[in-house]
Parts: structure tokens; C-alpha cells; sequence
């Protein structure tokens, strides 16, 4: 039985985060993360209220790239302490069809308010960067290079946004709660083992 893939997501508690600075915090986010140059398909910013579970009171799609100003414009009038801002776009990342290409891959970028519930830990933003296998090498040595890219570009999105938001505490986890630094490592094992 083949074994499904988990997701992997940063999760990030932010100092003095409150309602009146949500957007603030996420714009900054924003304006740090490396949107798609080859990325074609729109962005699509929606907000949630209370819970996932309900449909979105705002679902806009935006051209590519997406304007962050455009982005902040459309959630100003839907923010409470109870919604979630939630913006489903592209980053460049290396992936394997055949041969390794650089091409548009799917994120999400939340900010979630203080009240929603689906707010886990009560986390104020969260990256959902997909599969985690792009980000874990497999045993062909061919592909080191480019796992070890998409790697950098996950660990240079977080060290950016370390520096421009008031960080408290933050969590890379995968969706079956293992430690993504941890399965990174025996993962690396596997592929080179020893001389």
C-alpha cells in the first residue's frame, strides 16, 4: 500500500497580535513572500467568518502576480476577530514531470483572528505549502539539487518573515504532527548513506 504524502505548514504566533493589527501583520507577510513570475492561473483571496466549515463571505480571484495592495483593499471591510484572511497563490518551486522544471506551485497564506475556530492553538498565521514531499529527497541522486532549492525556499520565507514580524514562537509541522526537521533528516540518511 503506497504511503499518502503529508502537507507541510508554518504556523506562527505573533506578539500583541489583536484584531486592529491583523491586516498590518499580514501585509507585511505578504510583502515578503516570493509570488510566481511564471505563474499564469489568478490568486484567489477569500475570507472566511467563524470557521472553515462555512462558505466564504468574500472569494475574489486576482491576476497574476496579485498586488498586495489590491489583496489588503479587499479584506479591510471583512476583518473581525473571528475571520480568516485566506490567500491561495503560487511560488516557483522545483518539481519532477519527467525531468525537473521550475514552475508555479500551489500556497496558502492565512491570517486567522483571535476567535476563529479553526485557529489551531490559536496560531495567528499559517503557510500551507503543499505536499511535503516536494521538500523531502528521494533516493535519486539526480534530484538533490533541486529538493535541496525548494528547501532553501522554504527556510528563506521563514527567516524572512522571523525578521519583519513580532515572532513569539513558530512550528514547520507536517499534517500527521511528525517534525518535518526530524523526518528531514532521516530522509537525508536514507538518500546518502554512509561511505
Amino acid at each position: 500500500m503506497m504511503e499518502m504524502a503529508d502537507r507541510l505548514y508554518a504556523s506562527y504566533w505573533l506578539r500583541g497580535f489583536t484584531p486592529a493589527k491583523m491586516l498590518q501583520h499580514f501585509e507585511t507577510a505578504l510583502r515578503k513572500f516570493p509570488f510566481s513570475q511564471l505563474a499564469a492561473a489568478a490568486t484567489v483571496v477569500r475570507v472566511y467568518a467563524v470557521s472553515f466549515q462555512e462558505a466564504p463571505v468574500l472569494e475574489v480571484p486576482l491576476p497574476a502576480p496579485p498586488g498586495v495592495d489590491g489583496i489588503v483593499a479587499l479584506s479591510r471591510d471583512f476583518l473581525h476577530d473571528d475571520a480568516c484572511i485566506q490567500v491561495e497563490t503560487f511560488w516557483d518551486l522545483w518539481s519532477w514531470d519527467s525531468e525537473w522544471k521550475l514552475q508555479p506551485a500551489r500556497i496558502q497564506l492565512e491570517c486567522l483572528g483571535p476567535a476563529f475556530e479553526d485557529a489551531g492553538e490559536g496560531e495567528n498565521l499559517r503557510i500551507d505549502f503543499g505536499l511535503e514531499d516536494q521538500f523531502l529527497p528521494s533516493r535519486e541522486k539526480e534530484g538533490m539539487a533541486m529538493i535541496r532549492a525548494n528547501i532553501q525556499s522554504v527556510l528563506r520565507l521563514v527567516h524572512d518573515l522571523d525578521e519583519a514580524l513580532p515572532v513569539e514562537r513558530r512550528q514547520l509541522w507536517s499534517e500527521s504532527g511528525e517534525n518535518f526537521a526530524e523526518k528531514l533528516q532521516a530522509t537525508l540518511r536514507g538518500a546518502d548513506p554512509p561511505e
